[in-house]
């Protein structure tokens, strides 16, 4: 057994288990994208980030793929780890901004324009269907291809697979295939029809360190309640 400090509780869990598991077992929110149950970790999305250890010594990792380790300090939901998600976030909808996926988690994270050009690309990369049709169809009729820039899913030589049989389990997990009206310019780049108020207590200085973090926030259902 290992114990650690997430978001200042001392917890005691099994060896192997990842910071992602250990922060949902204890009720600690934290957004994911390319992370599916069932799947092996990727850590392409970046947006399940935690900040690790104190001070100058404080970093960034992605907690999906992250063991747990003893004495280790874990934040969830500091300002540093949501100024990272908000920015990931952007980036995702410069690439796929028609995502219903993407948008979903823009509007809870407060994103509501993004500053980079936008792509209108109809892959983000986050593998999903490639670990499903490896991992649970037990297929491997598609795949990774090339590198950098030049990355991208599909069968070899882009010649039909006689491995696949149709099932559509890579459609059913891919995020740019759920997707949402949306406008084409860069600063209406989340329609905003199902945008979540910001919560009123995450601009106060004592949540620095720590965000809000509570589902449903208890400031904002007494917001409501006035």
């Amino acid at each position: 057994m290992i114990t650690l400090k997430i978001n200042g509780l001392d917890v005691t869990l099994e060896k192997g288990t990842t910071l992602l598991e250990a922060a949902r077992f204890l009720g600690f929110p934290v957004p994911t994208l390319c992370h599916m149950e069932g799947l092996s970790p990727y850590g392409a999305c970046r947006l399940c980030v935690m900040e690790v250890g104190t001070g100058e010594k404080a970093r960034l990792v992605t907690s999906c793929s992250y063991p747990i380790q003893e004495g280790l300090v874990v934040r969830t939901a500091s300002a540093r780890v949501v100024r990272a998600r908000k920015m990931i976030l952007e980036l995702m909808l410069a690439s796929c901004p028609q995502s219903k996926v993407i948008q979903d988690l823009a509007s809870q994270h407060g994103v509501r324009t993004q500053r980079f050009r936008q792509e209108h690309e109809d892959c983000i990369l986050c593998g999903l269907c490639v670990r499903m049709c490896e991992e649970q169809m037990m297929a491997k009729a598609i795949g990774f291809r090339g590198r950098g820039e030049h990355r991208s899913i599909g069968t070899p030589f882009d010649i039909k697979s006689e491995q696949c049989r149709l099932c559509g389990g890579c459609m059913y997990v891919c995020p740019a295939c759920s997707l949402r009206c949306t406008y084409t310019q860069p600063d209406k780049a989340i329609c905003g029809g199902c945008a979540n108020l910001s919560p009123p207590c995450l601009e106060q200085e004592q949540f620095h360190d720590m965000m809000c973090y509570m589902d449903p926030c208890v400031a904002c259902e007494i917001v409501k309640r006035k």
